[in-house]
């Protein structure tokens, strides 16, 4: 159990939805900020926003005050990823490692392309579906160089370090050997998940090669490196929500109660009345 736990409130797959976090003494805390990187040694917290299967975009709101995880809104409706023949939604439980930031002024030495302004991105590949706002220990294998509308676009590969083969994952390679397939179709989604929007395909560096275990975490750590100068103020975040309520040499640290009065501001949490079915979304698309 990683302590951690999450609390909704408003009623899913509406504008006001919203997913908090919540340590293990119940106080409400930011996923970006007051999560830990490391789980462990060479372990990585990873915060589950879109369950593998699901078609919900659900991203942590990196602009709002304790960064709760919110679907992506594009010209005020909310986003759905469509199914790319012949997947169902995100092929892998989709997240992202806590207390890391791709530096949108930072040009990228391997991409030639600055950063994305997101914590990175996580691709889990294990046996278990998680949830929405589950926080996982995760173990990365290998790293995907994608170039999104001119950015910078890490996706790290990771397997749950609870998943019942986990020990049988070290590498990259490993992948490979004992998912045959299943790198090539992340690469095949990552390309063409936005077409369907009328967006070109997306791009990769190293011709969409997936580079080793020590070259991933080595971005992971830069990335963390980008994620403190931003939460003490050394790299202005240009609307950025940087209120947590752990990193010490913060000048955004706030206390927990008033994290609380955040939270409690925000409507209640309410059943989904009708969960949009993949025919509910293609009739959107058609109108739309």
């Amino acid at each position: 159990m990683s302590g951690f736990s999450s609390e909704e409130r408003a009623a899913p797959f509406t504008l006001e939805y919203r997913v908090f976090l919540k340590n293990e003494r119940g106080q409400y805390i930011s996923p970006f900020h007051d999560i830990p990187i490391y789980a462990d040694k060479d372990v990585f917290h990873m915060v589950v926003e879109v369950p593998r299967w699901s078609n919900a975009k659900m991203e942590i709101a990196t602009k709002d005050p304790l960064n709760p995880i919110k679907q992506d809104v594009k010209k005020g409706k909310l986003r759905y990823v469509a199914n790319l023949f012949p997947y169902k939604g995100y092929i892998w439980n989709y997240g992202a490692i806590p207390q890391t930031w791709e530096d949108p002024r930072h040009n990228d030495e391997h991409t030639g392309c600055c950063g994305d302004n997101d914590p990175i991105d996580v691709c889990e590949i294990g046996s278990k579906v998680c949830a929405r706002g589950e926080i996982i220990r995760v173990k990365v294998l290998g790293i995907l160089a994608m170039i999104d509308e001119g950015e910078t676009d890490w996706k790290v590969i990771a397997i749950n370090v609870d998943d019942p083969d986990a020990a049988n994952y070290n590498d990259i390679n490993d992948v490979k050997r004992l998912k045959p397939g299943y790198l090539e179709a992340t690469v095949d989604w990552f390309r063409r998940y936005k077409v369907p929007d009328g967006k070109p395909e997306n791009q990769f560096a190293f011709d969409a090669e997936f580079k080793d275990k020590d070259f991933a975490i080595d971005i992971i750590k830069s990335t963390h490196d980008y994620w403190r100068a931003l939460v003490t103020k050394k790299t202005d975040g240009k609307g950025i929500s940087c209120m947590n309520t752990t990193v010490f040499e913060s000048p955004f640290q706030c206390d927990p109660d008033a994290a609380k009065a955040i939270v409690e501001a925000l409507p209640p949490h309410e059943p989904a009345c009708t969960i949009p079915t993949d025919v509910d979304k293609w009739f959107h698309h058609q109108k739309n």
